[in-house]
C-alpha cells in the first residue's frame, strides 16, 4: 500500500515545496498513490503562506488531480480489488451523492482553479484551501474502503 510521503523534513520549507514540486508521480502510479500525492499537496498548501508557492502548489495539485480523473475511469488494478475486498458489509463515511469519484475530483479540480486564479479575498482563499484539504482527505479515505463484490 502506497504511503504518504513524510512532510517532516530537518531542512526549511522551501524544500519540502522543492520536493512536492520536482518529485515525478511515477506513469505507473494507482489511486492509491495518487490521491496520497493529492493529500501531501494539500497539507503543504494549508501551511503555506506566500503567493508565489502556494500557486505552484496549486499548479502541481491541478497535474495530479487531471491524473486523478483519469483514473477514475479506469477499472482498479486486480491489487488493489483484493486489498479492498471485504465479505462483511459496513456503514460508509461518504454521503450518497458524493460517492461518485469523478464528481469529488470535479469539485476540488473547482477548488483548486479558484485558488489557482489568486483573485479571492485572502479569508476566501484561506477557506477555499481548508475545504479543499478536507475533501482531498475524504475523497483519500474513500477510495481506501473496503467494499463487497456479492
Amino acid at each position: 500500500m502506497a504511503t504518504i510521503p513524510t512532510l517532516s523534513y530537518p531542512e526549511s520549507d522551501e524544500s519540502i515545496i522543492h520536493h512536492l514540486l520536482t518529485a515525478p508521480l511515477p506513469v505507473s502510479a494507482d489511486l492509491f498513490e495518487v490521491t496520497d500525492r493529492c493529500a501531501a499537496l494539500v497539507t503543504v498548501l494549508l501551511e503555506t503562506k506566500e503567493t508565489a508557492p502556494r500557486l505552484a502548489l496549486c499548479g502541481q495539485l491541478s497535474h495530479v488531480l487531471t491524473r486523478l480523473a483519469h483514473l477514475c475511469d479506469e477499472d482498479l488494478p486486480s491489487h488493489l480489488i483484493a486489498e479492498l475486498t471485504i465479505d462483511d458489509v459496513l456503514n460508509f463515511a461518504m454521503p450518497h451523492c458524493w460517492q461518485e469519484t469523478y464528481r469529488m475530483v470535479e469539485y476540488l479540480q473547482s477548488l483548486n482553479l479558484a485558488l489557482l486564479g489568486n483573485t479571492l479575498p485572502d479569508k476566501v482563499a484561506q477557506d477555499l484551501t481548508g475545504l479543499l484539504h478536507d475533501m482531498v482527505y475524504i475523497l483519500r479515505d474513500y477510495v481506501r474502503e473496503p467494499y463487497r463484490t456479492h
